[in-house]
C-alpha cells in the first residue's frame, strides 16, 4: 500500500514532472539512498559485453506500457517474482526511475544482493538512441506513461495515435 501511494504521489495526476533530468535524478537518489543507480550508458556497455554475466532486466511498468516496448530480453515484473539465485544481477526500470527504485528497494529487502535501478529508465535509454523492442522486433516507440510525464520522452518516440 505504501509503495502504491508513493507512486501515485510521484507520478499521479497532481504530480508536476521536472523537465530537468538532473533534478529528477537527484530527487530519486535522495528518496532512495539505499538503491544503487546505474546509468543508461553503464547498462548499454554492460549488455554489450559478452564477457560479463548479463543482468536480469525487470520492467516495472504496467502491462500496457510493456506491450509498446521494452529493453531487449526484459521480463515484466510481477509482485510474485522470485529467483533461486539471490546473487543474480538484476536491473529494474520503469519510465523515469520512481517505480523501479521502489521495486529495487523491495527486492533488496527480499534478499536479492545485486539489484540496480536504471537511472532515467526507459525514457532516458530511448532518448539516448539505445534500442527498444516490442518482443523480439526493434521499435522506435515507447509508452509515454501520461501527458505530463511523457514530456520527458522525446516526442518522436511517442506512439502514433
Amino acid at each position: 500500500m505504501g509503495a502504491f501511494c508513493f507512486v501515485f504521489a510521484a507520478c499521479g495526476p497532481g504530480a508536476r514532472p521536472s523537465s530537468d533530468w538532473p533534478e529528477l535524478k537527484s530527487e530519486i537518489r535522495r528518496k532512495f539512498p539505499e538503491v544503487k543507480q546505474l546509468t543508461t550508458r553503464e547498462l548499454h556497455d554492460w549488455t554489450g559485453n559478452t564477457n560479463r554475466v548479463q543482468p536480469l532486466l525487470l520492467d516495472c511498468r504496467a502491462s500496457e506500457e510493456f506491450q509498446v516496448s521494452q529493453l531487449r530480453g526484459a521480463k515484466l515484473f510481477d509482485e510474485r517474482f522470485d529467483h533461486e539465485n539471490k546473487a543474480v544481477p538484476i536491473v529494474v526500470y520503469c519510465s523515469v526511475g520512481y517505480r523501479s527504485s521502489i521495486t529495487a528497494k523491495e527486492l533488496r529487502a527480499r534478499g536479492f544482493r545485486d539489484v540496480s535501478n536504471l537511472e532515467g529508465s526507459i525514457f532516458e535509454w530511448a532518448n539516448a538512441g539505445f534500442p527498444v523492442y516490442q518482443g523480439t522486433n526493434r521499435t522506435t516507440q515507447v509508452h509515454p506513461f501520461d501527458k505530463k510525464w511523457g514530456t520527458l520522452l522525446d516526442k518522436r518516440l511517442h506512439p502514433e495515435e
